[in-house]
């Protein structure tokens, strides 16, 4: 009977053409949403799948609805019942009354029912019961009436089950998978009995007999008579350990129980995987401060192994939610995943929870530009120069790509050395772009806070706030002068000889001085061609101009790298810096190595870095 009434909806459903959308729609009309956080739910937007707090596997149908916390209100439609492939629904934590609907029982596919902390009544559906993959139920702190159903007692999955804080009656069913649980899981019912009746194979303590008076020449009966009661006292504290233990190992651990999904190992939005906070704590050994990849200005990064071996880069990103941003992350993260190029890394999948936001990326084994350039051991070769021209290219092709292929455009905002990364091939790979995007969330303004690391900040950003793809040229730059030198951007260290503490301007200095075998990397050890040394030189200084609107644009950088352009761009500058030298006295000192000492209106002046 059972299958033929599946049979049936199955049936009207094809005839009656019900989508998953109108279903979801369904519910949404049904409920009251004071914060808007349904307001993606349109059918005239296509597919469910784009819509936010739903997600979709890779057949395009619904498996996943999180609705928690969402200050929801109302009834939940009994159309719910048509998401065939649901496998988990949580709204939890709202404000939503009326009954639980009975179509409920038509999710077979569903693992995870959560619906505490609303203000539900009426009974608990019997059609549960035929929910045989469920294996967290949680209907807690309502206002459920009416006696336990039997046919709960068949789902043998169950391994969370929380009916406490109801007005449940009737006795607790001491048959099937309900013999797991203890009294908690009933509490603070009127229920006949709060605790799960014993099982023939449960093991039950046993009392000793009452002991007769001793007579006086009875000692040596009373010592074996308590030696007899201690070790019976004993096998049933025994007994009593072992099946507490097998309870609890039978029960996933408490410290998730407010975690969603953790219980499906493969739940995708679009083209991204969301992974629950139990597998990355996993893969990570609880986030163990030994597999720490990194630090930065949004969070640590951890290197973890994922249960199917793989290798990723868990970036914990450090900022707490808030609320209402939820649907703004999810919008970001996505955006992200759209941005797919050879030189760009790609996000392979996030979580997120009430507590916890964080990214997954595959991990790059060679590590950054930053760590090869200066902290390689002394058995490692330094990267050679052809590398360095290969990450030059690469990593201007990766932002070139975010600029202008991009819709809407992604501005990354932290470009350095640190921020490129080395595939097995040792090519560059951009890393961290939409971070600084995605962690202003909140910020609704056209200017947001300055997100950046000293010594790669464009003057203009540092000064206004307002960023642009002029502003990722720059730190481009500045990223160049790393290749090239190998130091860093900032280095308090060089204060020590007198130098500059800004890459940029020490630079500029040497180039002055034409020093230009003082500038070049000594790990390089002389091996390397002058002229195209010179010819990157010359591009980092054209990307870092003071003036935003001087700066090429990304799509121009490549283009210089591969042969086309640079000379009649150098010579272009050239001729507008002695203009404005003669008619402003040019902040920009001149390159003597280039341009003739004799050029008259060229005041050599160091730039004290970005301001």
């Amino acid at each position: 009977m059972e299958a033929i009434f599946l049979c049936l909806i199955s049936l009207v459903l094809r005839v009656s053409g019900i989508t998953e959308g109108d279903a979801l729609y369904a519910l949404k009309s049904s409920l009251v949403d004071h914060k808007e956080v349904l307001q993606s739910w349109d059918t005239s937007s296509g597919s469910p799948c784009i819509w936010f707090h739903v997600t979709c596997n890779g057949d395009g149908n619904v498996i996943r609805v999180d609705l928690g916390n969402g200050s929801l209100s109302g009834q939940l439609d009994s159309r719910v019942g048509q998401l065939t492939k649901l496998e988990y629904l949580g709204l939890y934590s709202n404000n939503i009354s009326g009954k639980i609907p009975e179509e409920l029982g038509n999710l077979e596919n569903l693992m995870s029912l959560d619906l505490y902390f609303n203000n539900l009544s009426g009974p608990i559906p019997g059609t549960l019961g035929k929910l045989q993959k469920l294996r967290f139920l949680r209907l807690n702190n309502n206002i459920l009436m009416g006696t336990i159903p039997m046919s709960l007692t068949t789902v043998s999955s169950l391994e969370i089950l929380d009916l406490s804080n109801n007005k449940l009656t009737g006795d607790v069913p001491d048959n099937g998978s309900f013999s797991l649980f203890t009294p908690i899981s009933f509490g603070n019912n009127p229920l006949s009995n709060n605790s799960p009746k014993r099982t023939p194979d449960s093991p039950s303590p046993i009392s000793p007999k009452p002991l007769t008076p001793p007579t006086p020449s009875g000692n040596s009966a009373i010592g074996v008579i308590g030696v007899i009661a201690g070790f019976i006292a004993l096998g049933v504290f025994i007994a009593s350990a072992i099946v507490f233990v097998c309870w609890r190992l039978r029960r996933p651990r408490a410290h998730f129980f407010d975690v969603p999904a953790e219980e499906d190992p493969v739940v995708h939005l679009g083209q991204l995987r969301r992974f629950s906070l139990h597998q990355l704590q996993y893969a990570t050994n609880n986030f163990s401060n030994k597999d720490i990849l990194g630090r930065g200005g949004f969070g640590k990064v951890y290197k973890g192994r994922l249960a199917d071996g793989s290798l990723v880069a868990i970036k914990r990103l450090k900022e707490e939610r808030t609320h209402g941003g939820e649907l703004q992350f999810q919008a970001e993260v996505r955006m992200i995943s759209m941005a797919v190029h050879r030189n760009l890394l790609r996000l392979q999948g996030f979580c997120m929870t009430s507590t916890e936001r964080l990214l997954v990326y595959p991990l790059m084994v060679n590590g950054s530009v930053a760590s090869c350039l200066r902290e390689r051991t002394d058995g490692q070769s330094p990267l050679d120069w052809p590398a360095r021209k290969r990450i030059a290219l690469g990593s201007a092709r990766g932002l070139a790509y975010l600029h202008d292929s991009c819709d809407p455009k992604v501005i990354h905002r932290d470009v350095k050395a640190a921020n490129i990364l080395l595939d097995e091939e040792y090519e560059a790979v951009v890393a961290d772009f939409g971070l600084a995007k995605l962690m202003d969330y909140k910020d609704t303004h056209v200017t947001t806070a300055v997100h950046g690391t000293l010594g790669h900040i464009a003057p203009e950003y540092l000064s206004t706030g307002r960023s642009s793809e002029k502003t990722d040229v720059y730190g481009y730059g500045i990223m160049l002068l790393e290749l090239i030198t190998g130091q860093r951007a900032f280095d308090l260290a060089r204060l020590a000889s007198n130098e500059d503490v800004m890459l940029l301007s020490w630079v500029k200095e040497l180039l002055n001085n034409k020093k230009l075998e003082t500038l070049v990397d000594s790990k390089l050890q002389g091996n390397y061609i002058v002229e195209e040394v010179e010819e990157l030189i010359q591009v980092a200084l054209l990307c870092t101009l003071d003036a935003a609107s001087d700066r090429p644009k990304m799509s121009d950088v490549v283009k210089m790298l591969e042969g086309d352009g640079l000379a009649e761009r150098w010579e272009q500058w050239q001729k507008k810096d002695i203009i404005c030298g003669e008619q402003n006295h040019s902040n920009f000192p001149s390159n003597n190595w280039i341009i003739n000492d004799s050029t008259p209106g060229l005041h050599p002046e160091e730039l004290s870095g970005p301001r």
